[in-house]
């Protein structure tokens, strides 16, 4: 039954649908692939000319994440997430005008980049405000299961307007179409009024579950000085550059292992994978725990890319896509929730904003040495071979990354 001025339960679940609705949008950085190969055969880029945008968007979309949260903490998430989608039209299309390296760097790398941190920063920590703290690791997995899942969409739409009307047409009509969607989706964005109860029911008797539910707050400053905070941070920068490498050149390493032109349906069904990696790891760690999922998921994208040089057909492509969308997905819904979990939701944006800088710094070391791997030597061999030796030593840091202690004014601590 409801409390009095209660929201429904419709307006609750509004939330991390349009927070969906939103990275559906913003996904389209899980196309470049796409647009580097156009860039590579039309424009005559070279491979690593060609992942310039993509990376510095990564960095960006990092970088952002930290002032886009504080602004989500302080102002709500409506505001941050309509600026993100005004940028993302921006961005798009002043890429369109340019047409060129240096155009294209600044209106995809810089302005959509920008974008993406302030639109894909809003709609988690207000969506999983809405629900029981046992719901965080589903709820959080919903909401960022749009962004994994947008190339569906976009990869096939981009390859099409590159085929009908040109690299700069492209930029120009996503551009307008990302604008349109991010702002009215936007508008849907908000916290919880105070005294509201959270939906999803009591708990279930489950080690994992008893975890996310008890937790104190920490500030950024309390975050910082905590070893949690530095291995979450390294375990998620390794764990997403290796996912990074091949989102960022699948269509050119469909090309250059299998022969394959036809790489954009490669870029679709890792998308799916991604989507569908980022609700079942979210929905399996809020029973498994956080870090015993992160363990099982670094495990399998290590084997997966020790063999990625072995997949040289349609179907171990295909094979080696869904691995790398499932195991990528997942550590988008393991790093939020697991921050939530260890430092509370009272300062979740700019936290996970924090905490999110490594998946900017995993953009650097996965798709830029992926690109000069190529370039030197014809193929991706040596950058599978970093990439598995990084998830190795992720893995291992899964074994020592505990929930914080907080120090209370009494001298006593307190188990988080």
């Amino acid at each position: 039954m409801n409390q009095p001025n209660q929201p429904s339960l419709a307006r609750a679940w509004s939330v991390p649908l349009a927070g969906m609705g939103i990275n559906l949008a913003l996904g389209v950085l899980y196309t470049w692939s796409v647009f580097a190969a156009a860039l590579i055969d039309q424009l005559h880029w070279t491979k690593t000319q060609s992942q310039f945008p993509y990376t510095l968007a990564c960095v960006m979309f990092a970088l952002f994440m930290v002032p886009a949260g504080r602004m989500v903490d302080k102002f709500g998430p409506r505001l941050v997430a309509t600026i993100g989608g005004i940028l993302a039209g921006a961005g798009m299309i002043i890429s369109g005008v340019t047409q060129s390296l240096a155009g294209i760097t600044i209106g995809f790398g810089l302005i959509v980049g920008a974008a993406l941190g302030f639109g894909y920063g809003a709609p988690t920590p207000a969506a999983v405000k809405w629900f029981q703290p046992h719901k965080k690791g589903l709820i959080a997995g919903l909401v960022v299961a749009g962004f994994g899942l947008a190339s569906v969409y976009t990869a096939p739409m981009t390859k099409y307007f590159l085929a009908n009307y040109g690299i700069s047409r492209t930029f120009i009509y996503e551009g307008i179409i990302f604008l349109a969607v991010i702002v009215i989706l936007a508008q849907v964005l908000a916290f919880p009024p105070p005294g509201y109860v959270p939906y999803g029911g009591p708990p279930p008797a489950t080690r994992a579950a008893t975890a996310a539910s008890s937790k104190q707050d920490f500030s950024p400053r309390e975050m910082l000085i905590t070893p949690q905070f530095y291995l979450l941070w390294l375990m998620f920068c390794f764990a997403a550059s290796a996912g990074l490498l091949v989102i960022g050149h699948l269509a050119k390493i469909a090309q250059i292992q299998g022969g394959i032109n036809w790489g954009f349906v490669f870029v679709a069904v890792l998308a799916i994978a991604n989507a569908g990696g980022r609700v079942l790891a979210g929905w399996l760690s809020d029973r498994l725990g956080r870090t015993n999922t992160m363990l099982l998921v670094f495990a399998i994208q290590a084997a997966n890319m020790l063999l990625f040089a072995s997949y040289k057909s349609a179907a171990t492509l295909f094979i080696g896509s869904v691995l790398t969308g499932i195991a990528y997905g997942a550590n988008l819904s393991l790093f939020p929730s697991a921050t939530y979990d260890y430092f509370g939701l009272k300062n979740a944006g700019i936290n996970y904003g924090l905490v999110f800088t490594a998946w900017g710094a995993g953009a650097l070391i996965g798709p830029i040495i992926a690109g000069r791997a190529a370039d030197l030597t014809g193929g991706y061999n040596a950058s599978y071979l970093i990439s598995a030796a990084l998830l190795v030593v992720a893995a291992i840091l899964s074994f020592v990354t505990k929930p914080p202690v907080k120090p209370v004014s009494d001298g006593q601590a307190v188990k988080v």
